[in-house]
C-alpha cells in the first residue's frame, strides 16, 4: 500500500500506539489501514452419490478441477456467498444443509468455510470462470488433478466420512512447506 484510500496521502508502515504489529498508518489523517484475511465460502454440491466439481477457467490453478467456492462479498451472509459462487461457476442452484469445513490458510491469508449441500436440480453447467462442470463419484474424482489442498483434503474427508454415515465438522490449519507444493495439515477438535 503506497497511499491512504482515506485522504491519498502517503502512508507508512509502523505498528502504531497500542498495537502488536506493523500496519499501514497514514500521518496526514491518521487513518490506520487494516489488512486481515480473506474468507474463502463454498459447497460441496451433492447429487445421490455423486459430488459436483469445477474445471477452473482462470488462474491460478487454471484447467484444474475444485469445488465451487470464492471470496465472500461485503453484505452477504456465508451461506448467500456459498450459494452465490456455486450459482457464478457452475450454474447450479443448491440447498445448503450444514457447515462441513472450516481451514485457515495463514500463509496466504484466507479462511475457507465448505458447506454440504444437495443440487436442487441437474441444470447445471460452466459458468465464466469454469471451463467444465460434472458429477463425479467419489471413486472417480480426478485427485491428480485438483486445484488446493484445500480442496483435497475436504474431499478425502468426505469420502471417508460418506463411507462410515456420520459427517463431522472438519477445523485446522493447512501449511505450506515448500514452493513445491507440499503442505502439512493440523486438525483442531471441533
Amino acid at each position: 500500500m503506497n497511499y491512504c484510500s482515506h485522504c491519498g496521502a502517503p502512508v507508512i508502515l509502523r505498528i502504531p500506539a497500542g498495537d502488536d504489529r506493523p500496519r499501514f498508518v497514514c500521518d496526514q489523517c491518521g487513518q490506520i489501514h487494516y489488512q486481515n484475511p480473506k474468507v474463502v465460502v463454498g459447497c460441496i454440491p451433492e447429487w445421490e452419490d455423486r459430488i459436483l466439481l469445477c474445471r477452473r477457467a482462470i488462474e491460478p490453478r487454471r484447467g484444474l478441477w475444485t469445488l465451487p467456492a470464492g471470496f465472500m462479498e461485503n453484505g452477504e451472509s456465508t451461506l448467500q456467498g456459498a450459494a452465490r459462487e456455486t450459482f457464478e461457476e457452475a450454474c447450479a442452484r443448491v440447498a445448503i444443509s450444514a457447515p462441513y469445513a472450516l481451514f485457515n490458510l495463514p500463509q496466504i491469508n484466507q479462511v475457507y468455510i465448505l458447506f454440504r449441500s444437495r443440487l436442487l436440480d441437474l441444470d447445471f453447467g460452466p459458468g465464466p470462470e469454469s471451463l467444465d462442470v460434472r458429477l463425479f463419484a467419489l471413486d472417480d474424482i480426478p485427485w491428480d488433478d485438483l486445484a488446493f489442498p484445500v480442496i483435497r483434503e475436504t474431499l478425502s474427508f468426505f469420502r471417508h466420512d460418506r463411507e462410515r454415515g456420520q459427517f463431522d465438522l472438519r477445523f485446522g490449519d493447512i501449511l505450506r512447506l515448500d514452493e513445491a507444493g507440499r503442505y502439512e495439515l493440523l486438525l483442531h477438535e471441533p
